[in-house]
């Protein structure tokens, strides 16, 4: 397994016989050279996206058409996908979809979710999700922007993740101390990866607090386009 951070909430995740893209936002992403586009998304399976803000979709479509492969997100965002002319996979929270041999099942997250990279107003597009992956003895829990919830506590029971790839900038998402309680009473993380975080100023940019709140974790700020081989 090859987990490659492309920036701010963006991951390519090899597993089992998938190369995943979640929230593939490159182009006009502070952080990632635009020039290793071809490089990030090369053998990209499928496109995983947790909500419909441009910070996270602005990309997909263009990627989808290139590529000609599937984006796999909440009903009602694949349905303005797919009227846009990319192939879909519309499920919802609760289920599970089998991917090349990984198991994406949908989590509840807690944010908003809407269209607005295109002008005009707003067009809202289900709710706002996270994953948990399974495959090659492990669960990633992908945590899409969020806050702290309740559900966090059922989740890390029932899914068990050992990783957790955890939106942790602050201003829009939990930030790196919320973070780091949620890890520590709901979940039993061996590693953990922050993101959503050092793209803008107002997001946090670093993640001391969180390593501080995580004593024995494993906790790997990632640096862009350099994969974390497990």
């Amino acid at each position: 397994m090859r987990i490659t951070w492309l920036g701010h909430s963006g991951f390519r995740i090899e597993i089992g016989g998938a190369v995943l893209l979640i929230d593939p936002w490159l182009s006009g992403n502070p952080m990632f050279p635009e020039s290793r586009r071809a490089e990030a998304i090369s053998g990209a399976s499928h496109i995983l996206l947790t909500h419909g803000h441009g910070d996270h979709a602005a990309n997909a479509l263009a990627i989808a058409k290139d590529l000609a492969i599937p984006v796999a997100c909440i009903h009602e965002l694949a349905e303005w996908f797919g009227r846009a002319g990319a192939a879909t996979i519309g499920f919802g929270k609760g289920g599970t979809i089998e991917l090349n041999g990984a198991k994406v099942t949908m989590v509840n997250a807690c944010h908003s979710s809407s269209i607005d990279f295109k002008g005009g107003d707003p067009v809202h597009v289900g709710s706002e999700t996270g994953f948990m992956i399974a495959g090659e003895g492990h669960t990633i829990y992908v945590s899409g922007d969020t806050d702290i919830m309740a559900d966090m506590d059922w989740m890390g029971e029932y899914h068990r993740p050992d990783i957790g790839i955890l939106a942790a900038g602050g201003h829009y998402t939990m930030d790196m101390r919320r973070a780091a309680f949620a890890a520590r009473k709901y979940f039993d993380f061996k590693l953990v990866i922050p993101c959503h975080y050092r793209t803008f100023p107002l997001l946090e940019q670093s993640a001391a607090a969180l390593i501080e709140g995580l004593p024995g974790v494993r906790v790997i700020e990632p640096q862009v386009l350099e994969p974390i081989a497990l």
